[in-house]
């Protein structure tokens, strides 16, 4: 019988190992990097970020305290307005603009089928190339024939060869200048062809005069344009129409009886129909030396001080001329800054607005003074510039980030 105390003494018991220790620093790096990556993940993830928010300059008006000598109506008009058609008959093939792109001087806008012009172009070429070889093989012709000539000049000296025979060889000479100037001729005229059906190819290319933007969008691929009104209602006269927005003025008829008391630079303050609120300072340009028979009016145009965004071709407006001691008095005026009504906010009787600075919305107190329509104005508080944030959302507070997706100005 086994003796079982023997064989559990012969029994091997096995103890997990601790691993190598060569292998531990790699496990040990390999465990902080992945830590290091969680917990930025998590600042990422929890840091605060920035409210979108829309914001509108402080505006800065000094008001008129000028007496109104003459009120009227009239138009906002652009100086420099063309609809944009092309120089040949074409059939469209692309239009690159849509209505209110902005386009400089020398963009393109439209391109016609070029594909007859561009043959014209490359048989051009071709007869210019064939010009330019006639013409190497008349200057060859005409070296040879120089040749024969001095050498027959050196043999009727000797009496070797005839007196005819040296004149046969001097008109081929002859004949040969003759021929080479013709092919030089032909050469020029070559070129000038050449000139004129690369322009041909050019012209299908419709580009803008000015800088402007499109107002208007009058044609579309696979139509008809020409310079001229041809083929009815098919044909279009005109890609599109551009408007240099830096040419706004403001026309206005004035009746003829009244206009005496305009003249150019005086001051003017125009409000226009979309905006009763706004005041626009203006100056006369000139009135213009003539007078409107049917309607007993001249007109008169006016220079606004400064343009904005809002200002847009043939929207209405009313103007009152101010008198001749307009700008003393508006110079005494003290100014005013206006904000947007949506910007302010209240706490109690305090009021206060949050400015965009520096990307963080800094809380304002401001002290209000009187209302026009949307606008408020501010007496104490803010500065002309700064970006006060309309319409802050809910929980915005002081020192928050903040990106503004929209600046604008009145």
């Amino acid at each position: 019988m086994t003796d079982r105390s023997k064989i559990e003494a012969l029994r091997i018991e096995r103890r997990d190992e601790d691993p190598a220790p060569g292998r531990r620093g790699p496990v040990v790096v390999m465990a902080l990097v992945l830590l290091l990556a969680a917990l930025a993940a998590g600042w990422w993830w929890s840091r605060p970020r920035a409210v979108e928010v829309r914001a509108r300059a402080v505006v800065e008006e000094r008001p008129l305290r000028a007496a109104t000598v003459l009120d009227a109506t009239g138009y906002v008009v652009a100086r420099r307005r063309a609809t944009v058609s092309s120089k040949v008959t074409g059939k469209i093939v692309e239009v690159r603009v849509e209505e209110g792109t902005p386009v400089k001087a020398g963009e393109i806008l439209a391109r016609l089928d070029d594909a007859n012009a561009r043959r014209e172009l490359a048989l051009a070429e071709a007869e210019l190339a064939a010009a330019r070889r006639s013409l190497t093989e008349t200057e060859v012709l005409l070296r040879d024939a120089e040749r024969d000539l001095e050498r027959s000049r050196r043999l009727v000296a000797s009496d070797v060869i005839s007196q005819a025979e040296l004149d046969d060889d001097q008109a081929t000479a002859d004949a040969l200048r003759a021929r080479l100037a013709l092919g030089r001729e032909q050469v020029r005229v070559a070129e000038r062809r050449l000139a004129v059906r690369r322009q041909a190819v050019e012209d299908t290319i419709i580009r803008a005069p000015f800088d402007g933007i499109v107002v208007t969008k009058d044609a579309q691929p696979g139509e008809m344009i020409s310079p001229v009104s041809a083929g009815g209602g098919f044909t279009r006269t005109g890609i599109c129409t551009l408007v240099d927005m830096s040419s706004l003025e403001i026309e206005v008829d004035v009746n003829e009886a009244y206009i005496g008391r305009v003249r150019p630079g005086q001051r003017v303050q125009a409000v226009l129909d979309a905006y009763p609120d706004w005041r626009i300072p203006a100056s006369v340009i000139i009135s213009v030396p003539t007078a409107d028979r049917q309607r007993a009016t001249v007109k008169v145009r006016i220079a606004f001080d400064r343009l904005d965004p809002r200002l847009l071709p043939d929207m209405g407006v009313k103007v009152s001329f101010l008198d001749a001691a307009a700008p003393a008095a508006e110079a005494a005026a003290a100014p005013r800054l206006w904000i947007d009504r949506a910007a302010v906010r209240r706490d109690g009787e305090e009021a206060y607005v949050f400015v965009a600075a520096g990307g963080r919305a800094r809380r304002r107190a401001v002290r209000l003074g009187a209302e026009q329509g949307g606008r408020q104005a501010v007496e104490e508080g803010l500065q002309a510039g700064e970006l006060v944030i309309l319409d802050p959302p809910a929980g915005l507070a002081d020192g928050m980030a903040v990106a503004v997706a929209s600046e604008s100005g009145y």
